[in-house]
């Protein structure tokens, strides 16, 4: 195993990290889930990985390294301080029923992309409630919920040669102190920029962005991330 590339974080930075407590990372198992894992652990984060199979999670928390666990869902979503939606659009919504309780008071970020692919491309999909943070919030009411994550490359978060990723992170939410929670989380990822962009009630075109930035890659052949200029 490769030593980790050394993090962005200022020492100020590093000092606020015990308060941050742990990130549970529900879909933990998948390639974005993976890569977040990855850069929060090698920034000092204690990090656990949940799936709807235990082992699973267990088994790709060691493929990780750097102390993550894995476990359930619901029993990562339990432990956890703050937790990170990182499930399929397909199973998000069963995955919010099931961890209502547990995440009762605790920061919720999401950052599941409606996204639907058919012959010509990528489409963003259409959500009852405005988007998947908005349908988040909706059903978990007594949760801090905080759209983010969603333009950052799966592939790039997983490259262990990249000490820094080009990227801008922007953060949604109405309550500002998890806002502000979880832009200090993105600074820990090197090289990127946590960024408040607004209410949920905006994060349906954030979300539907992921659709455009597909259609780049494709055509490009990159991965390619957002940077906002003039901030």
């Amino acid at each position: 195993m490769t030593d980790p590339p050394t993090p962005s974080a200022s020492t100020s930075e590093s000092q606020l990290l015990p308060t941050l407590g742990t990130i549970g990372i529900l879909g933990g198992t998948g390639d974005q889930g993976r890569g977040l894992a990855y850069r929060w652990a090698i920034a000092g984060l204690d990090v656990l990985i949940g799936s709807r199979e235990a082992s699973r999670a267990d088994a790709v928390a060691i493929e990780i390294g750097y102390g993550v666990r894995g476990g359930a869902n619901v029993a990562v979503a339990t432990q956890a301080d703050i937790v990170v939606l990182a499930v399929p659009w397909e199973g998000h919504l069963d995955v919010l029923h099931s961890i209502t309780a547990a995440v009762e008071g605790k920061v919720v970020v999401d950052c599941v992309n409606p996204v639907g692919f058919d012959e010509v491309g990528a489409y963003a999909l259409d959500v009852d409630e405005g988007s998947a943070a908005q349908q988040a919030a909706a059903v978990l009411v007594g949760s801090r919920v905080v759209a983010a994550f969603h333009h950052v490359s799966a592939v790039l978060l997983n490259d262990r040669a990249l000490g820094a990723i080009d990227c801008d992170i922007m953060v949604l939410g109405d309550d500002r102190g998890a806002t502000d929670v979880v832009q200090h989380l993105a600074t820990l990822i090197g090289g990127a920029r946590g960024i408040y962009a607004g209410r949920l009630r905006n994060a349906h075109q954030v979300e539907a962005l992921t659709a455009n930035l597909i259609s780049v890659n494709r055509r490009h052949r990159t991965h390619a991330g957002i940077r906002l200029t003039g901030v």
